[in-house]
């Protein structure tokens, strides 16, 4: 299949899954990440009328996202959806208009003095960490109203919901069970934190059917990644 006929493939089913919920596919934003590809394949996408791209490394996403901008794609909306690193923050809030992983006071801290500092305001998810590890990216669920606290002390952050990753190896119901738990929470604080960015390449149709209403898929539309070895 070509790249035209994945992208409209996903659309489809984003379609075919939203139904099941009540919903159209009109109440979910399709994220498309394009990691690892040339800026040729959002341009594509630019082409065929998709204006959401998402990547997890600065490094990467800066460049990319300045290449589209370059090859006409000057009204594409990018989403962080990485760990970020707090270094990373100043170059992020350049070119991102929503990151999905707000997830440490550390983070935060810094979000805020860049956003002050360069006048800028941004919109965001709090990620959670379902898998327990510390040393993935992710707040623990029994620490999410105390980041929350935190982060609406920033005016200049739209809160808009939890992010989550369904771990591996486990029925992604279950997490995504939990995402929407704390969601629930979060909404005690934020009320108009309604967001649920939920669900990729292998798991998106379940996401949307128990009401993401952002879904981040890459190799489903993109193929498989270059060989960069």
């Amino acid at each position: 299949m070509s790249l035209a006929e994945r992208y409209h493939s996903v659309l489809e089913r984003i379609g075919q899954a939203a139904q099941k919920s009540g919903r159209t596919s009109a109440d979910v934003e399709l994220v498309v990440i394009t990691k690892m590809h040339p800026a040729s394949v959002p341009f594509e996408l630019y082409q065929l009328g998709h204006r959401v791209f998402g990547e997890n490394k600065d490094q990467e996403a800066r460049p990319k996202a300045e290449e589209l901008a370059e090859l006409g794609g000057k009204s594409a909306s990018w989403h962080f959806v990485g760990q970020l690193q707090s270094n990373k923050v100043k170059s992020v809030l350049s070119y991102a208009d929503c990151i999905h992983s707000i997830d440490r006071p550390s983070l935060v801290k810094e979000l805020r003095k860049q956003l002050e500092n360069n006048d800028l305001s941004t919109t965001g998810f709090i990620e959670l960490n379902l898998t327990e590890d510390p040393g993935r990216g992710g707040v623990l669920p029994q620490d999410l109203a105390a980041l929350t606290e935190q982060l609406i002390e920033i005016e200049r952050i739209e809160i808009l919901g939890v992010m989550a990753v369904a771990g591996l190896g486990v029925d992604p119901r279950v997490d995504f069970e939990r995402a929407i738990r704390a969601s629930e929470e979060l909404r005690r604080i934020v009320p108009t934190a309604t967001s649920l960015s939920l669900g990729m390449s292998e798991d998106f149709e379940l996401a949307i059917e128990m009401g993401a209403t952002h879904v981040r898929i890459g190799s489903a539309i993109t193929g498989p990644r270059p060989n960069t070895a």
